[in-house]
């Protein structure tokens, strides 16, 4: 799933001051690559002045999925013919390329890839003890992330990620142009209402669409087997006759101009606009929507090193985990204490926890090829 900011908050932006932190070239470095926007300044200063003895070397990066390519460039083997030429002159070279960072953001839809392809390590046993803030994380975000060496979700598994913020699949409107029509959104039915035929536009992704479908209808957004869903072919062509366009990059910015009257859309991206277009609401479908996280991984063929254990843990600090919800407009891993007051009204409906939609809602889970392959193909024959 490729996710992306539509706005970059200034908070944020301090960061780029701390790409190469300070200190003498002997000092003990954090290397680490994250997500531009997931992370605010303040927060890697905070770390520093209590960490002063390492050197912060941090790097963003725009999107998701160059974090998962530079994971899978960093593993790859050189071609014969390049090894056989450079062995003569570099007669210790290593058969793959050294991983430039201890720790990279990557989301969890990537988790499975990740482990199958071996581009990250464990970051514990699930007996260990070297992230000390663990415990306090809820069992869901737990079993989100203790895997078997395959990727595949597994109670007797090893820690393969470190949650530290996360978000969902929200519908975003047009509060004039709904009220004019009698109604405002509240669940994934009102997407079939009269009155937005090619006033929709939906993520071009055949997970999101399929899943927001097979929810409407009760079932799950991790449906094996689709053809055994009644009607669901018939809901999914009634839907596209309401779609405008299908985006995954650009969604906010016809619903502004009025091209569009509701979006679906990845709250990372909903929030940043919010504040700043009062015509614009948004809610989380009351049946249940689709979750994402942001994660901490170790690439494979690093040395663990204790400071990066240290800046997971610093992440996972009650008080740490409120500033980045705040200041990057997602939701934590970890239990805060934000209440209204933190967070401007447009934005509170959407950060607040209520866990019963909470527990309606699903992280998008790894499914087997022949799944993937339908989904993709019931995609491509509706848009037609």
């Amino acid at each position: 799933m490729d996710r992306r900011s539509f706005l970059l908050s200034t908070s944020t932006l301090a960061l780029s001051q701390l790409l190469f932190g300070c200190g003498g070239n002997n000092q003990t470095q954090l290397k680490v690559q994250l997500l531009k926007g997931s992370i605010p300044g303040q927060v890697v200063n905070q770390f520093h002045n209590v960490q002063q003895q390492v050197q912060l070397k941090f790097a963003l990066v725009e999107q998701i999925e160059d974090l998962f390519q530079q994971l899978q460039n960093w593993q790859q083997k050189p071609k014969a013919t390049d090894e056989q030429g450079w062995s003569r002159f570099i007669p210790f070279r290593q058969g793959q390329k050294t991983a430039d960072a201890d720790l990279v953001t990557l989301g969890d839809y990537w988790l499975k890839a990740a482990i199958e392809q071996k581009l990250i390590q464990p970051l514990q046993e699930l007996q260990g003890n070297e992230l000390k803030q663990w415990p306090t994380l809820d069992e869901n975000w737990k079993k989100l992330v203790t895997r078997n060496d395959q990727g595949n979700l597994d109670t007797q598994g090893k820690v393969w990620g470190a949650p530290y913020r996360w978000g969902s699949t929200v519908i975003v409107y047009n509060r004039d142009k709904l009220r004019e029509l009698g109604w405002t959104p509240k669940d994934w039915s009102d997407l079939w209402r009269d009155g937005m035929q090619q006033r929709i536009s939906l993520l071009n992704q055949p997970r999101e669409v399929i899943g927001l479908v097979l929810k409407k209808l009760g079932k799950s957004y991790n449906t094996e087997n689709l053809d055994q869903v009644l009607d669901l072919e018939k809901e999914l062509k009634t839907l596209n006759q309401q779609v405008k366009f299908y985006s995954s990059n650009n969604y906010l910015e016809p619903l502004i101009m009025e091209d569009t009257w509701l979006a679906v859309g990845w709250s990372s991206d909903v929030l940043q606009v919010l504040g700043r277009y009062p015509q614009l609401g948004a809610v989380i479908p009351k049946s249940g929507t689709a979750i994402w996280a942001d994660l901490w991984v170790r690439p494979a063929g690093i040395t663990k090193s204790s400071f990066s254990d240290r800046w997971i843990d610093f992440c996972w600090q009650p008080n740490t985990a409120k500033q980045i919800s705040v200041l990057t407009k997602t939701n934590s891993p970890i239990a805060t204490n934000i209440d209204a007051s933190d967070i401007q009204e447009p934005l509170w409906s959407l950060l607040k926890s209520d866990r019963e939609v909470f527990d309606k809602s699903e992280f998008l889970l790894p499914l087997s090829p022949s799944a993937i392959k339908q989904y993709e193909s019931l995609f491509a024959k509706i848009k037609v």
